[in-house]
Protein backbone atom coordinates (compact mmCIF):
# COMPACT_ATOMS: atom_id res chain seq x y z
CA UNK A 1 0.00 0.00 0.00
CA UNK A 2 1.20 3.50 -0.34
CA UNK A 3 1.35 5.81 1.89
CA UNK A 4 -0.54 9.52 2.32
CA UNK A 5 -0.30 11.90 5.05
CA UNK A 6 -4.03 12.22 5.31
CA UNK A 7 -7.44 10.96 3.35
CA UNK A 8 -10.79 12.99 3.37
CA UNK A 9 -13.81 11.14 3.28
CA UNK A 10 -17.01 12.97 2.08
CA UNK A 11 -20.25 12.58 0.85
CA UNK A 12 -19.96 14.56 -1.67
CA UNK A 13 -16.47 16.04 -3.58
CA UNK A 14 -17.02 19.14 -6.01
CA UNK A 15 -13.98 19.27 -7.52
CA UNK A 16 -15.54 22.36 -9.66
CA UNK A 17 -13.52 21.30 -12.46
CA UNK A 18 -15.29 19.45 -14.56
CA UNK A 19 -17.63 21.62 -14.24
CA UNK A 20 -21.30 20.52 -12.65
CA UNK A 21 -19.18 17.83 -11.50
CA UNK A 22 -20.34 16.15 -7.70
CA UNK A 23 -18.25 12.75 -6.72
CA UNK A 24 -20.41 10.88 -4.24
CA UNK A 25 -18.81 8.85 -1.52
CA UNK A 26 -15.47 9.68 -2.89
CA UNK A 27 -12.00 10.49 -0.73
CA UNK A 28 -9.17 12.69 -1.24
CA UNK A 29 -5.87 11.62 -0.60
CA UNK A 30 -2.72 14.16 0.44
CA UNK A 31 0.79 13.95 0.61
CA UNK A 32 3.23 16.86 1.34
CA UNK A 33 0.47 19.43 1.14
CA UNK A 34 -0.41 18.24 -2.72
CA UNK A 35 -3.62 16.17 -3.58
CA UNK A 36 -2.68 12.70 -4.56
CA UNK A 37 -5.95 11.24 -5.65
CA UNK A 38 -9.43 11.49 -6.09
CA UNK A 39 -10.85 8.42 -5.99
CA UNK A 40 -14.24 6.28 -4.49
CA UNK A 41 -13.54 5.25 -0.13
CA UNK A 42 -13.93 1.76 -0.65
CA UNK A 43 -10.54 1.82 -3.44
CA UNK A 44 -8.68 4.59 -1.26
CA UNK A 45 -8.64 2.24 1.54
CA UNK A 46 -7.19 -0.63 -0.31
CA UNK A 47 -4.27 1.65 -2.10
CA UNK A 48 -3.66 3.83 0.63
CA UNK A 49 -2.36 3.85 4.38
CA UNK A 50 -2.60 6.73 6.29
CA UNK A 51 -2.50 7.04 10.32
CA UNK A 52 -5.46 10.22 9.72
CA UNK A 53 -8.45 9.50 8.36
CA UNK A 54 -10.69 12.37 8.34
CA UNK A 55 -14.64 11.16 7.78
CA UNK A 56 -17.04 13.58 6.85
CA UNK A 57 -20.36 12.21 6.26
CA UNK A 58 -23.29 14.34 5.17
CA UNK A 59 -20.54 17.27 4.63
CA UNK A 60 -19.28 18.15 1.01
CA UNK A 61 -15.88 18.99 0.38
CA UNK A 62 -15.27 22.22 -1.89
CA UNK A 63 -11.76 24.17 -2.97
CA UNK A 64 -10.41 26.83 -0.88
CA UNK A 65 -12.74 29.74 -1.73
CA UNK A 66 -10.74 32.61 -3.02
CA UNK A 67 -11.66 36.15 -2.02
CA UNK A 68 -10.53 38.10 -5.01
CA UNK A 69 -10.52 41.46 -3.45
CA UNK A 70 -10.15 42.59 0.12
CA UNK A 71 -8.44 45.32 2.48
CA UNK A 72 -8.32 43.11 5.27
CA UNK A 73 -6.93 45.18 8.22
CA UNK A 74 -10.24 47.00 7.53
CA UNK A 75 -11.80 44.39 9.61
CA UNK A 76 -11.10 47.09 12.22
CA UNK A 77 -13.09 49.78 10.86
CA UNK A 78 -16.26 46.96 10.77
CA UNK A 79 -19.43 49.40 11.08
CA UNK A 80 -17.48 52.73 11.66
CA UNK A 81 -19.81 54.90 8.57
CA UNK A 82 -22.25 52.83 7.82
CA UNK A 83 -25.48 53.87 5.00
CA UNK A 84 -23.39 55.98 2.56
CA UNK A 85 -22.33 56.65 -0.62
CA UNK A 86 -19.39 55.96 -1.71
CA UNK A 87 -17.15 59.29 -2.00
CA UNK A 88 -19.04 60.48 1.12
CA UNK A 89 -18.05 57.17 3.04
CA UNK A 90 -14.33 57.70 1.37
CA UNK A 91 -13.59 61.52 1.75
CA UNK A 92 -15.53 62.25 5.09
CA UNK A 93 -14.85 58.91 6.98
CA UNK A 94 -12.37 56.32 5.91
CA UNK A 95 -9.63 58.20 4.60
CA UNK A 96 -9.47 60.77 7.76
CA UNK A 97 -9.80 57.41 10.36
CA UNK A 98 -6.89 55.89 8.06
CA UNK A 99 -4.73 59.03 8.49
CA UNK A 100 -5.06 58.77 12.14
CA UNK A 101 -4.85 55.56 13.05
CA UNK A 102 -3.66 52.86 10.73
CA UNK A 103 0.20 52.02 11.10
CA UNK A 104 1.66 48.19 11.22
CA UNK A 105 0.11 47.31 14.66
CA UNK A 106 -3.12 48.68 12.94
CA UNK A 107 -2.52 46.56 10.19
CA UNK A 108 -1.26 43.51 11.84
CA UNK A 109 -4.20 43.24 14.34
CA UNK A 110 -6.94 43.84 11.93
CA UNK A 111 -5.63 41.42 9.36
CA UNK A 112 -5.06 38.72 11.84
CA UNK A 113 -9.11 39.73 12.67
CA UNK A 114 -9.68 39.42 8.72
CA UNK A 115 -7.55 36.05 8.27
CA UNK A 116 -9.68 34.26 11.26
CA UNK A 117 -12.88 35.59 10.07
CA UNK A 118 -11.88 34.37 6.26
CA UNK A 119 -10.83 30.84 7.64
CA UNK A 120 -14.04 30.40 9.10
CA UNK A 121 -16.15 30.88 6.20
CA UNK A 122 -14.10 28.80 4.40
CA UNK A 123 -11.72 31.50 2.21
CA UNK A 124 -8.24 29.80 1.72
CA UNK A 125 -6.64 32.57 -0.61
CA UNK A 126 -7.04 36.43 -0.60
CA UNK A 127 -5.70 38.93 -2.54
CA UNK A 128 -5.34 42.09 -0.47
CA UNK A 129 -4.49 45.81 -1.37
CA UNK A 130 -3.77 47.99 1.93
CA UNK A 131 -0.64 49.76 3.74
CA UNK A 132 2.13 47.85 5.30
CA UNK A 133 1.88 44.96 2.84
CA UNK A 134 4.49 42.91 4.37
CA UNK A 135 2.51 42.85 7.70
CA UNK A 136 -0.50 41.32 6.26
CA UNK A 137 1.91 38.89 4.28
CA UNK A 138 3.60 38.11 8.08
CA UNK A 139 0.00 37.50 9.58
CA UNK A 140 -1.36 35.54 6.54
CA UNK A 141 2.06 33.32 6.69
CA UNK A 142 2.45 32.99 10.59
CA UNK A 143 -1.71 31.60 10.26
CA UNK A 144 -1.11 29.10 7.00
CA UNK A 145 -3.57 31.50 4.85
CA UNK A 146 -2.76 31.78 0.98
CA UNK A 147 -2.60 35.45 0.82
CA UNK A 148 -1.81 37.76 -2.70
CA UNK A 149 -0.60 40.68 -1.24
CA UNK A 150 -1.10 44.42 -3.19
CA UNK A 151 1.72 46.62 -3.24
CA UNK A 152 -0.35 49.70 -2.99
CA UNK A 153 0.39 52.45 -5.11
CA UNK A 154 -0.86 56.54 -4.91
CA UNK A 155 -0.09 59.66 -5.91
CA UNK A 156 -0.52 61.12 -2.42
CA UNK A 157 1.67 60.40 0.41
CA UNK A 158 0.07 58.31 3.55
CA UNK A 159 1.67 56.68 6.32
CA UNK A 160 3.01 53.89 4.51
CA UNK A 161 5.46 55.91 1.99
CA UNK A 162 5.53 59.83 0.78
CA UNK A 163 5.55 59.77 -2.97
CA UNK A 164 4.60 57.33 -5.82
CA UNK A 165 8.11 56.84 -5.86
CA UNK A 166 8.34 55.30 -2.77
CA UNK A 167 5.32 53.30 -2.98
CA UNK A 168 6.94 51.35 -6.10
CA UNK A 169 9.83 51.24 -3.94
CA UNK A 170 8.65 49.78 -0.74
CA UNK A 171 6.34 47.70 -3.04
CA UNK A 172 9.19 45.78 -4.98
CA UNK A 173 10.91 45.39 -1.14
CA UNK A 174 8.09 43.77 -0.34
CA UNK A 175 8.18 41.12 -3.09
CA UNK A 176 11.93 40.37 -2.94
CA UNK A 177 11.13 40.00 0.62
CA UNK A 178 8.38 37.11 0.66
CA UNK A 179 9.99 35.57 -2.68
CA UNK A 180 10.43 32.23 -1.29
CA UNK A 181 7.22 31.55 1.09
CA UNK A 182 5.03 29.04 -0.10
CA UNK A 183 1.72 30.70 0.68
CA UNK A 184 2.25 34.48 -0.23
CA UNK A 185 3.08 36.41 -4.00
CA UNK A 186 2.38 39.77 -4.95
CA UNK A 187 0.54 42.00 -7.12
CA UNK A 188 0.98 45.65 -8.08
CA UNK A 189 -2.33 47.09 -6.83
CA UNK A 190 -2.49 50.92 -7.99
CA UNK A 191 -6.02 52.46 -6.27
CA UNK A 192 -7.66 53.71 -8.71
CA UNK A 193 -7.43 55.57 -12.06
CA UNK A 194 -8.37 58.87 -10.08
CA UNK A 195 -5.89 58.56 -7.14
CA UNK A 196 -2.78 57.11 -9.86
CA UNK A 197 -0.84 59.52 -12.55
CA UNK A 198 0.41 58.42 -15.51
CA UNK A 199 4.07 57.81 -14.83
CA UNK A 200 3.34 55.61 -12.20
CA UNK A 201 0.92 53.60 -14.03
CA UNK A 202 3.22 53.43 -16.90
CA UNK A 203 6.01 51.78 -14.26
CA UNK A 204 3.39 49.30 -13.11
CA UNK A 205 2.87 47.79 -16.40
CA UNK A 206 6.56 47.58 -16.93
CA UNK A 207 7.68 46.28 -13.46
CA UNK A 208 4.27 43.94 -13.52
CA UNK A 209 5.82 42.24 -16.73
CA UNK A 210 9.27 42.38 -15.77
CA UNK A 211 8.36 40.35 -12.25
CA UNK A 212 5.47 38.69 -13.82
CA UNK A 213 2.90 39.55 -11.15
CA UNK A 214 -0.77 40.80 -11.80
CA UNK A 215 -1.77 44.35 -11.40
CA UNK A 216 -4.75 44.51 -9.05
CA UNK A 217 -7.28 47.78 -9.52
CA UNK A 218 -10.40 49.83 -8.83
CA UNK A 219 -12.07 50.48 -12.04
CA UNK A 220 -15.23 51.93 -12.85
CA UNK A 221 -16.32 51.84 -9.07
CA UNK A 222 -18.92 54.37 -9.58
CA UNK A 223 -20.55 56.94 -12.06
CA UNK A 224 -18.93 59.65 -10.35
CA UNK A 225 -15.64 58.72 -11.41
CA UNK A 226 -16.24 58.12 -14.66
CA UNK A 227 -17.94 61.52 -15.14
CA UNK A 228 -15.29 63.26 -13.08
CA UNK A 229 -12.50 61.59 -15.27
CA UNK A 230 -13.86 62.40 -18.64
CA UNK A 231 -14.26 66.23 -17.21
CA UNK A 232 -11.02 66.14 -16.67
CA UNK A 233 -9.33 64.41 -19.45
CA UNK A 234 -11.83 63.61 -21.81
CA UNK A 235 -11.49 59.78 -21.30
CA UNK A 236 -12.97 57.41 -19.44
CA UNK A 237 -11.17 55.54 -17.24
CA UNK A 238 -10.68 52.26 -19.06
CA UNK A 239 -9.84 54.44 -22.23
CA UNK A 240 -7.11 55.76 -20.04
CA UNK A 241 -5.57 52.56 -19.11
CA UNK A 242 -5.67 51.32 -22.55
CA UNK A 243 -3.37 54.16 -24.05
CA UNK A 244 -0.94 53.64 -20.82
CA UNK A 245 -0.93 49.85 -22.45
CA UNK A 246 -2.15 48.61 -18.74
CA UNK A 247 -5.28 46.25 -20.45
CA UNK A 248 -4.24 42.77 -20.54
CA UNK A 249 -4.81 39.26 -18.75
CA UNK A 250 -2.31 40.97 -16.01
CA UNK A 251 -5.11 43.52 -14.94
CA UNK A 252 -7.94 42.36 -12.27
CA UNK A 253 -10.32 45.40 -12.73
CA UNK A 254 -12.63 45.86 -9.23
CA UNK A 255 -16.14 46.71 -9.30
CA UNK A 256 -16.86 47.36 -13.32
CA UNK A 257 -20.45 48.83 -12.20
CA UNK A 258 -20.44 51.59 -14.86
CA UNK A 259 -19.80 49.39 -18.68
CA UNK A 260 -20.57 50.56 -22.58
CA UNK A 261 -20.71 47.48 -24.73
CA UNK A 262 -17.87 48.32 -26.28
CA UNK A 263 -15.75 48.17 -23.32
CA UNK A 264 -17.32 44.68 -22.40
CA UNK A 265 -15.73 43.60 -25.73
CA UNK A 266 -12.35 45.44 -25.43
CA UNK A 267 -11.96 43.98 -21.72
CA UNK A 268 -12.66 40.50 -23.14
CA UNK A 269 -10.53 40.98 -26.35
CA UNK A 270 -8.04 41.92 -24.45
CA UNK A 271 -7.86 39.26 -21.86
CA UNK A 272 -8.73 41.40 -18.33
CA UNK A 273 -10.44 39.57 -15.52
CA UNK A 274 -13.31 41.11 -13.66
CA UNK A 275 -13.68 40.88 -9.79
CA UNK A 276 -17.38 41.40 -9.22
CA UNK A 277 -18.03 42.33 -5.29
CA UNK A 278 -21.75 42.44 -5.20
CA UNK A 279 -22.47 43.13 -1.32
CA UNK A 280 -20.53 45.89 -1.03
CA UNK A 281 -21.25 47.58 -4.32
CA UNK A 282 -25.18 47.15 -3.27
CA UNK A 283 -24.04 48.76 0.29
CA UNK A 284 -23.00 52.17 -1.85
CA UNK A 285 -25.08 51.97 -3.73
CA UNK A 286 -22.24 52.35 -6.37
CA UNK A 287 -24.08 50.37 -9.16
CA UNK A 288 -24.59 46.99 -10.53
CA UNK A 289 -21.43 44.84 -12.44
CA UNK A 290 -23.16 43.47 -15.78
CA UNK A 291 -21.94 39.71 -14.28
CA UNK A 292 -23.56 37.66 -17.06
CA UNK A 293 -22.66 40.28 -20.05
CA UNK A 294 -19.12 39.84 -19.17
CA UNK A 295 -19.41 36.00 -18.65
CA UNK A 296 -21.30 35.76 -22.08
CA UNK A 297 -18.36 38.13 -24.10
CA UNK A 298 -15.41 36.11 -22.19
CA UNK A 299 -14.13 37.80 -19.57
CA UNK A 300 -12.84 35.49 -16.40
CA UNK A 301 -15.01 36.84 -13.52
CA UNK A 302 -14.02 36.45 -10.54
CA UNK A 303 -15.52 37.31 -6.49
CA UNK A 304 -14.53 39.65 -4.02
CA UNK A 305 -15.99 40.64 -0.74
CA UNK A 306 -14.27 44.51 -0.73
CA UNK A 307 -13.29 45.43 2.91
CA UNK A 308 -15.44 44.54 6.47
CA UNK A 309 -15.71 48.68 6.37
CA UNK A 310 -18.20 48.19 3.63
CA UNK A 311 -19.88 44.61 3.02
CA UNK A 312 -19.61 44.19 6.61
CA UNK A 313 -18.40 40.91 6.75
CA UNK A 314 -15.81 38.74 4.31
CA UNK A 315 -18.14 35.98 3.86
CA UNK A 316 -17.75 34.02 0.59
CA UNK A 317 -20.67 31.64 0.54
CA UNK A 318 -22.79 34.73 0.97
CA UNK A 319 -21.08 37.06 -1.41
CA UNK A 320 -21.81 34.05 -3.70
CA UNK A 321 -25.59 33.65 -3.03
CA UNK A 322 -25.98 37.43 -3.84
CA UNK A 323 -23.57 37.30 -6.88
CA UNK A 324 -25.68 34.33 -8.17
CA UNK A 325 -28.94 36.34 -7.59
CA UNK A 326 -27.77 39.93 -8.56
CA UNK A 327 -27.11 38.30 -11.95
CA UNK A 328 -30.40 37.37 -12.42
CA UNK A 329 -32.32 40.11 -11.22
CA UNK A 330 -29.99 42.69 -13.40
CA UNK A 331 -30.40 40.82 -16.60
CA UNK A 332 -34.03 39.45 -16.13
CA UNK A 333 -32.59 36.21 -17.00
CA UNK A 334 -33.19 33.36 -14.26
CA UNK A 335 -30.51 31.14 -15.47
CA UNK A 336 -28.07 33.94 -15.99
CA UNK A 337 -25.73 32.94 -13.16
CA UNK A 338 -26.45 29.49 -11.87
CA UNK A 339 -24.57 27.77 -9.11
CA UNK A 340 -21.77 26.00 -10.43
CA UNK A 341 -21.03 29.18 -12.37
CA UNK A 342 -20.98 31.14 -9.05
CA UNK A 343 -19.00 28.58 -7.49
CA UNK A 344 -16.57 28.17 -10.34
CA UNK A 345 -15.79 32.34 -9.82
CA UNK A 346 -15.81 31.81 -6.31
CA UNK A 347 -12.74 29.61 -6.55
CA UNK A 348 -10.84 28.48 -10.20
CA UNK A 349 -12.15 32.16 -11.74
CA UNK A 350 -10.30 33.90 -8.91
CA UNK A 351 -7.67 31.69 -8.67
CA UNK A 352 -7.12 31.93 -12.35
CA UNK A 353 -7.42 36.15 -12.23
CA UNK A 354 -4.37 35.90 -9.62
CA UNK A 355 -2.28 33.33 -11.71
CA UNK A 356 -2.85 30.66 -9.11
CA UNK A 357 -4.73 28.47 -11.38
CA UNK A 358 -1.81 25.76 -11.64
CA UNK A 359 -1.98 25.58 -8.51
CA UNK A 360 -5.10 25.96 -6.60
CA UNK A 361 -8.88 26.66 -7.00
CA UNK A 362 -10.12 22.95 -8.17
CA UNK A 363 -9.67 19.85 -6.73
CA UNK A 364 -7.50 17.43 -9.09
CA UNK A 365 -4.32 15.68 -8.34
CA UNK A 366 -0.81 17.51 -8.28
CA UNK A 367 -2.70 20.75 -7.02
CA UNK A 368 -1.67 22.30 -3.55
CA UNK A 369 -4.78 20.74 -0.95
CA UNK A 370 -6.57 23.82 -0.13
CA UNK A 371 -9.75 21.90 0.57
CA UNK A 372 -13.36 23.34 2.63
CA UNK A 373 -15.77 20.81 4.29
CA UNK A 374 -19.65 22.13 4.21
CA UNK A 375 -21.97 20.55 6.64
CA UNK A 376 -24.87 19.69 4.23
CA UNK A 377 -26.39 17.69 7.23
CA UNK A 378 -27.68 20.50 9.07
CA UNK A 379 -31.65 21.40 8.74
CA UNK A 380 -30.46 24.66 7.30
CA UNK A 381 -29.20 22.75 3.47
CA UNK A 382 -31.84 19.63 3.57
CA UNK A 383 -32.98 17.65 1.77
CA UNK A 384 -29.59 17.92 -0.30
CA UNK A 385 -31.16 16.92 -3.55
CA UNK A 386 -28.31 19.14 -5.45
CA UNK A 387 -25.21 19.64 -3.12
CA UNK A 388 -23.72 22.45 -5.75
CA UNK A 389 -27.02 24.12 -5.48
CA UNK A 390 -27.29 23.66 -1.71
CA UNK A 391 -23.59 24.87 -1.09
CA UNK A 392 -24.31 28.34 -3.05
CA UNK A 393 -27.83 29.30 -2.28
CA UNK A 394 -28.64 27.54 1.18
CA UNK A 395 -25.46 27.06 3.26
CA UNK A 396 -24.30 29.81 5.25
CA UNK A 397 -20.63 29.63 7.09
CA UNK A 398 -21.65 28.08 10.09
CA UNK A 399 -21.87 25.18 8.54
CA UNK A 400 -17.98 25.43 7.33
CA UNK A 401 -16.40 22.57 9.80
CA UNK A 402 -12.90 21.72 8.23
CA UNK A 403 -10.46 23.56 6.25
CA UNK A 404 -6.93 22.59 4.77
CA UNK A 405 -4.50 24.89 3.32
CA UNK A 406 -1.33 23.80 1.75
CA UNK A 407 -2.45 20.28 3.22
CA UNK A 408 -1.99 21.82 6.87
CA UNK A 409 -5.56 21.57 8.64
CA UNK A 410 -6.41 25.53 9.83
CA UNK A 411 -9.73 24.80 11.16
CA UNK A 412 -10.78 21.26 13.00
CA UNK A 413 -14.37 20.86 13.83
CA UNK A 414 -15.10 25.14 13.75
CA UNK A 415 -11.98 25.26 16.04
CA UNK A 416 -9.30 27.48 14.50
CA UNK A 417 -5.64 26.06 14.93
CA UNK A 418 -3.41 28.66 13.90
CA UNK A 419 -4.75 31.58 15.66
CA UNK A 420 -5.81 32.42 19.04
CA UNK A 421 -9.22 33.55 18.38
CA UNK A 422 -9.28 35.12 21.98
CA UNK A 423 -5.86 37.03 21.49
CA UNK A 424 -7.81 38.41 18.56
CA UNK A 425 -10.82 39.23 20.14
CA UNK A 426 -8.89 41.51 22.91
CA UNK A 427 -6.70 42.98 19.96
CA UNK A 428 -10.69 43.98 18.48
CA UNK A 429 -11.59 45.26 21.64
CA UNK A 430 -8.87 47.32 22.37
CA UNK A 431 -9.39 49.10 18.96
CA UNK A 432 -12.82 49.26 19.45
CA UNK A 433 -12.03 52.01 22.51
CA UNK A 434 -9.79 53.54 19.94
CA UNK A 435 -11.23 53.76 17.09
CA UNK A 436 -14.69 55.47 19.60
CA UNK A 437 -13.60 58.83 19.13
CA UNK A 438 -12.73 58.72 15.36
Amino acid sequence: MESVDTLVEASWIIPVEPDESVLENHAIALRDGRIVAILPQAEARRRYETESTVELSGQAIIPGLVNAHTHAAMSLFRGLADDLPLTCWLNNHIWPAEQKWVSDSFVREGTRLAVAEMIRGGTTCFNDMYFYPDEAAKVASEAGMRVVVGLIILDFPSVWAGSADEYITKGTEVHDQFLNDPLVTTAFAPHAPYTVSDEPLERVRTYSEELDIPIHMHVHETAHEVAESVANTGERPLARLERLGLLSNRLLAVHLTQLEDRETEKLAAMGVNAAHCPESNLKLASGFCPVAQLARAGVNVCIGTDGAASNNDLGMLAEMRTAALLAKGVSADASALPAHTALRMATLNGAAALGLDGEIGSLEPGKAADLVAVDLSQLETQPAHHPISQVVYSAGRHQITNVWINGHRVLKDRQLMTLDAHQILRESCHWAKRLAGA
